[in-house]
């Protein structure tokens, strides 16, 4: 089965999938832009949804590599024109992958308050901490439910649905955060910090409904588990195991950076939730082309289409160059008034307009590594991958972070680690997939 490399075939999966992508951050961001401006607590509210959203995308996306290995295999095969002797495998991975959620989720919920002790959380703040985390927890199990579903649609060429599943997502929680935090006077009293958890809970399970229901309906894809135990089942778990390292070694850095930051006071990790959560929004928005080339990189490589695999890996980095350049216009566009969004507290946007340039001009070097990330996930490179970020973290982010500590950096050296962590990324990829497949495009 051939593969078109066209503007047309790339960002009718881009397009989508970036619409999907950043569903995602938005239900942080949304939690941080209401819950930074609640009248009273404001400040430790939103250090308490910066410390709590660290930690739970951290458990997010290191159990969540089901999708992206799930993806790789079902558009391998789907190239190769032999989709129907992977039938069974979608059903015994999402069943895996859930039970392994809700072990872990048990495992941290009756250990609140040591977590977040670890992180430097402390008196009001790691209270604030502690009643967010207790009910926002409950919607693990039910986002890597809708992660892997997603990864079903994006392994068949397929970006609109879970592009409408986000969105519904994304829509859901804005509205319900309007609602249950500053509440409806005569009708719902509000609830603050806690009204925002419940608002992402909600959300969590309507997003997952919907991705049962559209699985159903628009494919023949039965998540019944049933035995024998799928031969790529072994496969996909050495891919998930990867990333999971990977992952760990992701979250490591951003863990690290959380609780850096949150040593140096109040206003300075409020400073870096705004930044983290506008980082992590312009991560997924420029990922959108990283998952087409997650997409069809996997079905070329599966018909050995070496060529238009070539092909794909320059288009896909153009547009996410063009798209990182237009983010970093609006962004200094809107330089003040992104900091006014999330936050009315004078110390916290002085300190995050003092960094906020440092994350946007970092954005063409994000690029590089997102982008070929997602391409690297396509074609099963997952045990490259998990070891450049292992590089990338303990050889570039730790030294960096605290060389930049020790220089009393402050925030300045948490940003510039960041800044080095992903220059290592996405150079290791780029001269990874040249030395690679150049030899081979020669051979066709």
């Amino acid at each position: 089965m051939t593969t078109r490399v066209s503007f047309k075939t790339i960002n009718k999966l881009a397009i989508p999938a970036t619409i999907a992508g950043i569903a995602e951050p938005i239900l942080s961001i949304t939690d941080t832009a209401i819950v930074g401006n609640i009248p009273e607590n404001g400040l430790e509210s939103l250090a308490a949804v910066g410390i709590v959203g660290a930690f739970l995308s951290m458990l997010i996306w290191i159990l969540g590599q089901t999708r992206s290995a799930i993806s790789a295999i079902i558009s391998q095969y789907l190239g190769a024109g032999k989709l129907d002797q992977v039938s069974t495998l979608p059903a015994q991975a999402i069943t895996l992958n859930v039970l392994l959620s809700i072990v872990i989720l048990l495992g941290t919920v009756f250990v609140v308050e040591e977590i977040f002790l670890l992180l430097n959380a402390k008196g009001k703040i790691l209270e604030f901490c502690i009643s967010y985390y207790s009910i926002r927890v409950w919607g693990f199990p039910l986002t890597l439910f809708a992660f892997a579903v997603m990864g079903i649609f994006r392994g068949l060429q397929n970006t609109y649905w879970p592009m409408m599943i986000a969105i519904v997502g994304a829509v859901l929680n804005i509205g319900l955060d309007f609602i249950l935090v500053y509440g409806i006077e005569g009708f719902i009293t509000p609830m603050y910090l806690e009204g925002a958890a419940w608002a992402s809970l909600i959300s969590q399970g309507v997003m997952a409904a919907m991705s049962l229901i559209l699985l159903i309906t628009k494919t023949n894809i039965s998540l019944r588990p049933k035995l024998p135990i799928h031969p790529e089942l072994r496969r996909l778990i050495g891919m998930s195991l990867n990333l999971f390292v990977r992952a760990v070694a992701l979250n490591i850095t951003l863990i690290l950076a959380v609780r850096e930051a949150t040593a140096l006071g109040d206003r300075f990790i409020g400073a870096h939730t705004i930044a983290i959560n506008l980082w992590l929004f312009a991560a997924f928005f420029i990922d959108g082309y990283g998952a087409a080339g997650n997409i069809m990189g996997g079905r070329l490589l599966g018909a050995r289409d070496f060529t238009n695999l070539w092909k794909l890996s320059k288009k896909i980095m153009l547009y996410g160059i063009l798209v990182s350049g237009v983010l970093m216009i609006i962004g200094f566009v809107l330089y003040r008034p992104l900091g006014e969004l999330f936050s009315n507290d004078t110390g916290v946007l002085k300190t995050f307009y003092s960094i906020f340039f440092i994350v946007i001009l970092a954005l063409p070097l994000n690029t590089v590594a997102f982008v070929f990330d997602g391409l690297f996930k396509g074609l099963g490179e997952m045990r490259y991958l998990r070891n450049v970020l292992l590089i990338a973290t303990f050889i570039g982010f730790i030294p960096s972070l605290f060389l930049g500590k020790y220089m009393n950096l402050g925030l300045y050296g948490i940003w510039i680690a960041i800044t080095v962590w992903m220059t290592i990324r996405g150079g290791a990829l780029v001269w990874k997939f040249r030395r690679k497949f150049r030899p081979l495009l020669q051979k066709t």
